[in-house]
């Protein structure tokens, strides 16, 4: 008998073909179903889909109606809370919504005296709970008295800049305008310190960007001492490029920076239309503004004091400007 020569896998093969038990899984897609009925909100083509569109649709188009709720969850940024404090802001005529008054408030002088100033004021009076003051003013302090000031209203940093060079070519101000502008300002406290030094030495605004920095909260408020309501604070989308535009419109930028290249009392354009640039106590000037800066001028210190607080440093260059603006008068 020949021997069969073919591959022995040869023959395997052939022996494989022809049908075979069972579908080769071929079918098992269709044994798995298609899984659980869809709920009928999900159904495009059913009644309860379009109702619930329609609930969606209505309910976003009432929270974009609602006014965005500033600072805290409890909007302790707009809430200047403890009895000083508060007859301090009523007294300055900060603009406020409701003076919130603890329904067991032992009542002194101070407290008669904000009733009367916010009854003079048009504020509104509300008797609250202390729990709810504990919550509203995040934890502070508050002595049973709390004001919730009025959202701040900025100004534009252009109209500023346009408003005070024309009051200034009327003979309406003394001075050609002098502003601060804050680089990256991020304490409320310090905010409020330099808009107390910009109102006593005579600037004419503030600028600050809207990222990455302190606004004008309730802590502003305070710190200021009633300044953030006499000198108008401007808001940049990008303090850079504000600060390119005023200097289109003829203001000289100077830098504070401890390594400048001329020193404070050396400086020439205190006669100019001024911004005096301050940055943050760590960084110092972003590089961006730094660069955009006609001047960086430096304030001599003792070698045995690394820096200064930047509203220390705002300060003393404010004051600096408005002696040479007043010798110059003179």
């Amino acid at each position: 008998m020949a021997k069969d020569s073919r591959p022995k896998s040869a023959a395997i093969r052939r022996e494989k073909k022809g049908p075979q038990t069972g579908s080769g899984g071929q079918g098992r897609r269709a044994l798995r179903g298609k899984g659980p009925t869809p709920k009928a909100e999900d159904r495009v083509y059913h009644k309860a889909h379009r109702e619930k569109m329609l609930a969606d649709r209505a309910a976003a188009k009432t929270r974009s109606s609602q006014p965005r709720q500033r600072g805290s969850g409890f909007g302790a940024e707009d809430m200047v809370a403890g009895r000083n404090s508060v007859l301090e802001a009523l007294r300055e005529r900060v603009p406020a919504k409701e003076l919130h008054v603890a329904t067991d408030v032992e009542s002194d002088g101070r407290v008669r005296e904000a009733l009367q100033f916010a009854a003079e004021a048009g504020v509104r009076v509300r008797e609250v709970t202390r729990r709810h003051l504990d919550n509203s003013t995040g934890g502070a302090v508050h002595q049973g008295l709390a004001l919730l000031l009025e959202p701040y209203e900025y100004v534009d940093v252009l109209d500023l800049a346009e408003n005070e060079l024309e009051r200034a070519a009327k003979g309406h101000i003394p001075h050609q305008p002098l502003f601060l502008a804050c680089d990256s300002i991020t304490d409320p406290r310090n905010l409020g310190a330099m808009l107390r030094a910009a109102s006593a030495f005579g600037a004419h605004g503030v600028l600050i960007p809207e990222r990455r920095s302190a606004g004008v909260t309730a802590t502003t408020w305070k710190t200021s001492a009633g300044a953030a309501a006499r000198i108008p604070v401007a808001r940049a989308k990008n303090l850079t490029q504000a600060l390119k535009e005023a200097k289109q419109l003829g203001f000289f930028v100077l830098g504070l920076d401890g390594g400048g290249d001329i020193s404070l009392q050396n400086i020439e354009l205190a006669q100019e239309p001024v911004i005096i640039v301050v940055g943050s106590e760590g960084k110092g000037l972003s590089r961006l503004v730094r660069e955009t800066c006609d001047q960086i001028v430096s304030i001599p210190i003792s070698s045995a004091t690394e820096s200064l607080n930047a509203s220390m440093a705002v300060g003393i260059s404010l004051y600096e400007i408005a002696m040479r603006r007043q010798g110059a008068r003179q």
